[in-house]
């Protein structure tokens, strides 16, 4: 595989330099749950959705119902992340997440109006709003910058083992009671989880405020608000590599019409979707296990580019495919490439960004993030309306591959990005 060939040289590396940090164990199997809990709302919403419904707008508002916080509290987000205690905010956010999960809950026991799903869902987003950029942060600061990477490598895999559990699970839950409100209820407890987790980890005020406790905060400036996407702007290589993952999961991204796919094209039930669901975190992890064992890349950007083009084409492949095993193997490879992708953006990330700002700057992230899958969504659900989900699919494989090419030529210095061992702030 081309980004195992760009790999450096046979130098050995820790491979759980990472977990040996307690805070970070603690942060990880929080985490853990909490992407458990996501995962399995998303499919107990997109099933409900479908089953009530039949509307592939209603599969594709979804998204956009979750973009919406995204885009309207980035920036006090990441200004609170950078001016507060970033665990507390952390917590505060996962706690409005576990009353959310509550509300699916009961809106799924008595069938609650199809709207109400949305204001749930609207606030489900302006949870991971804050959550993002304050959790993102904080992990920064548990962490020694020569771990980032291998740090990264083992989120993502217990994020992905997480995302491959989680809808397997739901999928299975509601295939055996006929209900969604089993799946809420045990969402809610695991998004309680990782508030428990999170307060088991010391308090770090952030940087930039270095007040002392009881001191007043300074109010925030404009200039404030917007140094973050000042700083993104002016980080050729992380708005390449940011910009690069939006265009592409905004037109390659399946998963919000994955209910269509499993009910009328694979005809296999929610179990089934729940498979659909799971392959590519399955993916993921195993290639974040791998990543972890391998010396580090000699040239990142380029392997980002590579695996990009991957994720198209196994995009096209899925959208294809009629048989339910090749549909999972087409799943399972975006996983693979998806998964590569998430370590070296968010090791540029943290590579780059001075820790004073790492909360503007982690929700500036975050947008692109949301305006990538949630958007997606909303996009895959619009064409879908238009030109049925095959051609939504395969169209919008056929858009990443194209995004690749052009920003392969419009950002140069992407391909030639030096080892993350050579980068620090200021490098970008």
């Amino acid at each position: 595989m081309a980004l195992i060939g760009l790999a450096g040289g046979p130098q050995k590396q820790d491979s759980l330099a990472a977990l040996r940090l307690p805070p970070v164990r603690k942060y990880a199997v929080g985490k853990l749950l909490a992407t458990f809990a996501a995962q399995m709302q998303a499919i107990a919403i997109g099933w409900q959705l479908y089953e009530r419904t039949n509307s592939a707008w209603a599969l594709g508002v979804t998204g956009l119902v979750q973009v919406v916080p995204a885009l309207l509290l980035a920036l006090p987000a990441g200004h609170v992340a950078d001016r507060r205690d970033r665990r507390n905010v952390t917590i505060a956010a996962q706690l409005l997440l576990t009353g959310a999960a509550l509300g699916f809950a009961l809106a799924a026991h008595y069938t609650a109006p199809v709207w109400i799903l949305y204001v749930l869902l609207f606030l489900s987003g302006v949870g991971v709003a804050f959550s993002a950029p304050a959790g993102g942060a904080l992990l920064a600061q548990l962490v020694p910058p020569e771990h980032f990477a291998n740090t990264n490598a083992w989120l993502t895999s217990s994020r992905q083992l997480a995302a491959m559990a989680g809808p397997a699970f739901a999928g299975f839950l509601i295939a055996a009671t006929g209900s969604a409100t089993p799946v809420f209820a045990l969402q809610a407890l695991c998004a309680f989880a990782f508030v428990v987790a999170l307060a088991g980890i010391p308090s770090i005020r952030a940087v930039e405020a270095k007040l002392e406790p009881g001191a007043p905060h300074e109010a925030a400036s404009l200039g404030d608000l917007f140094a973050g996407l000042r700083f993104v702007w002016h980080t050729e290589v992380f708005l390449a590599a940011i910009t690069l993952d939006l265009f592409a999961v905004l037109l390659g991204g399946a998963t919000a019409l994955l209910p269509i796919f499993a009910k009328d094209i694979l005809h296999a039930g929610p179990t089934g979707l729940g498979l659909l669901r799971a392959a590519p975190s399955l993916g993921a992890f195993v290639m974040a296990l791998v990543t972890t064992r391998l010396s580090p890349w000699k040239r990142p950007g380029l392997v980002l580019l590579w695996v990009v083009a991957g994720f198209g084409l196994a995009t096209i492949g899925f959208g294809l495919s009629t048989s339910f095993p090749l549909s999972l193997m087409m799943l399972f490879f975006t996983g693979v490439f998806d998964n590569v992708s998430v370590v070296i953006r968010l090791t540029l990330e943290q590579l780059l960004t001075p820790d004073e700002m790492r909360g503007r700057v982690g929700a500036i992230h975050w947008v692109f993030i949301g305006l990538s899958n949630e958007m997606g969504a909303f996009e895959s659900g619009a064409t879908a309306a238009l030109f049925g989900p095959v051609g939504s699919v395969v169209g919008g494989g056929i858009g990443t591959l194209l995004v690749v090419a052009l920003a392969a030529v419009k950002w140069k210095q992407l391909s030639r990005l030096r080892p993350f061992a050579e980068l620090g702030p200021g490098a970008g």
